[in-house]
């Protein structure tokens, strides 16, 4: 039960004349009385709140920084006409506050034996399962004095998926792609190790692409034609251990590698490679095999949407061990990690050797740009000092990639917005010379 601000009102405006003129218990009675018989039937006549049926439909998924609509049918089963205010209660980070149209509040109007719908916009700040609180309704007679008050819990829950910002640059990779693969009319034939078929010798063939069994049996001068090879198996390793907690501009370490994972993997897919994921730091956290190329995109996607750091040193001979199981020999091994000296120097470079004996494996990291900027800093002695320690920073990360480049890895260190296409460009790097 709930006393509302038009009856407090009509209380306090009664009980000004009896202050004036008769300053007693009896005169304060004579006017809150009758208020408080009227409030009592004015409650009776509100319709009764638990017997209200609610259930849910709507979206169940939605991208990071989109909204979703999420939709409460209310069902009033009782014989009096529902006048009432709802909250529809979720997580702080399922909305943004002083959005338009995001505020969980309604206002309903419901005949009896009817039924409305209402509808919650959310759009969540924070990736993940976002489930909803509780739906209170507070429902009001037909003064409006007195209203009953209670609360339904109707279980939904709406997953944030990662927004995948890097999308835009898969048509210019597959573009490129496509030149790889002969597709497309270009200047210069994209060499592979695949065959792909014959044709006619035109003059400017590489004449060490003639096939000089296929000449003997025809009268014109074949030659072969080669694409990059097919049916590679790529595992994308995320360390979600604790340097990939660390938050470049707005942005954590984690959520860059995971849109460059992506644009990766769309681009792989469509190259007919079979692509994987694992993430881990002392444990699996995620694990995606065997999904074909239409599958694979959701299913990362998905596995993606609730993963989130764990502040605590990544175990990378379980890491190595772990990703030697799940690929197999001669795969290319995506791993986006941190180019921090001591977790390379301490933790990976030891154990890489077995990983680098059966695999190609390339690294990619996220730099924060903000160390350019302090680089190039002057005009005061804390600048100064500032430029000196960016530029210490980025001395020990180019030794550390130097370190892994004598031991046959590639290095990808990219700041967050350029890492996605700079690991696609490696990607397709590696194909376009044959060594994937």
């Amino acid at each position: 039960m709930a006393l509302t601000g038009r009856a407090a009102l009509l209380a306090a405006l009664g009980s000004l004349p009896v202050g004036l003129w008769d300053p007693s218990w009896t005169g304060i009675l004579t006017v809150n009385a009758p208020l408080a018989l009227v409030c009592a039937c004015d409650a009776a006549l509100a319709a009764p709140v638990r017997r209200l049926t609610l259930t849910r439909s709507g979206a169940t998924s939605v991208r990071l920084g989109q909204t979703a609509d999420v939709e409460l049918t209310v069902t009033n089963p009782s014989a009096r006409p529902l006048h009432a205010h709802l909250r529809d209660a979720w997580p702080p980070s399922s909305r943004q506050p002083g959005t338009d149209g995001t505020e969980p509040r309604h206002q309903l109007t419901i005949p009896a034996g009817e039924r409305r719908r209402v509808t919650t916009t959310l759009r969540p700040t924070r990736r993940g399962d976002h489930h909803s609180d509780r739906v209170t309704i507070r429902s009001y007679g037909p003064l409006r004095l007195f209203a009953r008050q209670g609360s339904h819990r109707v279980p939904w829950a709406v997953r944030v998926l990662p927004p995948f910002t890097s999308r835009k640059h898969l048509p210019s990779k597959l573009a490129r792609l496509r030149e790889l693969d002969g597709r497309t009319s270009v200047l210069t034939r994209g060499q592979g190790t695949e065959f792909d078929s014959l044709r006619d010798y035109v003059p400017g063939d590489d004449t060490r692409s003639i096939d000089w069994r296929a000449t003997a049996r025809q009268s014109a001068v074949a030659v072969r034609t080669w694409r990059p090879e097919r049916d590679r198996h790529i595992l994308l390793v995320l360390d979600t251990g604790r340097t990939s907690a660390g938050r470049v501009g707005d942005t954590p370490r984690l959520d860059a590698s995971m849109d460059a994972a992506l644009l990766l993997a769309a681009l792989a897919s469509r190259a007919g490679d079979r692509v994987d994921l694992l993430a881990y730091d002392r444990r699996v956290r995620a694990l995606v095999q065997g999904r074909s190329a239409g599958d694979v995109l959701p299913s990362l996607v998905n596995a993606l949407a609730t993963l989130e750091p764990e502040l605590l040193e990544t175990d990378a001979r379980g890491l190595t061990s772990t990703a030697l199981r799940t690929a197999p020999r001669g795969s290319l091994i995506v791993l986006l990690t941190s180019l921090d000296r001591a977790p390379i120097e301490e933790g990976l470079l030891p154990v890489l050797s077995r990983l680098t004996r059966r695999h190609k494996v390339l690294v990619a990291s996220v730099a924060d740009p903000h160390l350019e900027k302090m680089a190039s800093a002057r005009g005061t002695a804390e600048a100064v000092y500032e430029a000196a320690a960016a530029a210490q920073a980025q001395s020990e990360r180019n030794r550390t990639a130097e370190q892994l480049t004598r031991h046959g890895v590639t290095v990808v260190d990219a700041t967050p917005e350029n890492l996605a296409p700079a690991l696609a460009d490696a990607y397709l790097s590696l194909k376009a010379v044959g060594r994937l």
